[in-house]
């Protein structure tokens, strides 16, 4: 039987709210399944690492970005060849949008029962966590530094949506000052308002911040965001969801299989945001596995 993977917290704790009527619209338009739900932060990856284990053909995330980054994280470290399904019910929705999964439980049911399935890359990310420890986490989607971490700590902490709290980081951030090496080639030092390591198109709720990425070139595409004035940050913004920012002079576009980043200062704290979760710091290097993870998409 599937297993069905519940964050009950997602979407602002609506996900638990609503989870009967989830639940009814997926018999009636997938099938039968047996539900699991998380109780807290990390739970996700621990209920679907022993489903893997224990069997289980095609794990489906119910929740957000995080819980679906969750999921992953446990199918993979489980060593077996499970497929991951989506359900969306969550905040940003940036995943489900590069699978091209529906928002709406019925027809993203749908996708679950007739879809196919694809093999998709997977990022790995090596860092330290908050507490200094060395730290390894899985990532599906985009992971990123600077801007972007403020960004979602403030929609985090006062529970307003991404777009509102860009609008008040923009007006207090400083760009940051990193050293980065892509692939084998020398190191280089940047200055950058954000800069992101995406395997999917979309973050920060629905910023098409990789317009060209695919999930099934083996590669990431490395997306530098350069020292904007907040008024150029400001009205750049639609260039951004559009996924029309990378003929900007400030945003430089490469590609690589592996890229590490520190900070230029090894005393300053650079936050790392991955997969809307924010985990630890720099320094971390990014390495892509290409087909890595088997997913269920529109057929």
């Amino acid at each position: 039987m599937s297993v069905v993977i519940v964050n009950p917290a997602s979407a602002s704790g609506s996900t638990g709210d609503v989870w009967p009527q989830i639940a009814s619209d997926l018999r009636s338009h997938f099938g039968s399944f047996r539900a699991l739900f998380t109780r807290h932060p990390g739970d996700a990856a621990a209920l679907a690492n022993e489903a893997a284990r224990k069997g289980a053909k095609l794990i489906i995330a119910c929740g957000g970005d995080g819980t679906i980054s969750e999921v992953a994280n446990g199918i993979l470290s489980s060593g077996k060849d499970v497929e991951l399904g989506v359900l969306p019910s969550g905040t940003g929705g940036d995943f489900r949008r590069t699978l091209e999964i529906p928002s709406q439980t019925r027809a993203a049911a749908k996708v679950l029962r007739t879809g196919r399935t694809v093999r998709i890359d997977v990022g790995r990310v090596s860092f330290l966590d908050h507490n200094g420890a060395e730290a390894m986490h899985y990532f599906v989607g985009v992971a990123s530094c600077g801007m972007s971490t403020d960004v979602i700590q403030r929609a985090k902490d006062r529970r307003i949506s991404f777009a509102t709290s860009m609008l008040q980081t923009a007006v207090r951030m400083k760009p940051v000052q990193l050293v980065v090496q892509i692939d084998d080639a020398h190191e280089r030092r940047l200055v950058v308002t954000n800069l992101c390591v995406a395997n999917a198109r979309y973050f920060g709720g629905g910023m098409k911040i990789a317009p060209d990425a695919k999930l099934t070139d083996g590669k990431f595409d490395i997306v530098g965001i350069g020292d904007l004035s907040t008024l150029k940050l400001l009205t750049s913004a639609p260039r951004v969801y559009l996924g029309s920012h990378l003929s900007m002079p400030e945003v430089s576009h490469a590609l690589a299989r592996k890229i590490a980043i520190r900070a230029a200062d090894r005393a300053a704290t650079v936050a790392l945001e991955v997969d809307g979760e924010l985990p630890g710091k720099l320094p971390a290097t990014f390495q892509i596995i290409p087909e890595a993870l088997r997913v269920r998409v529109s057929g």
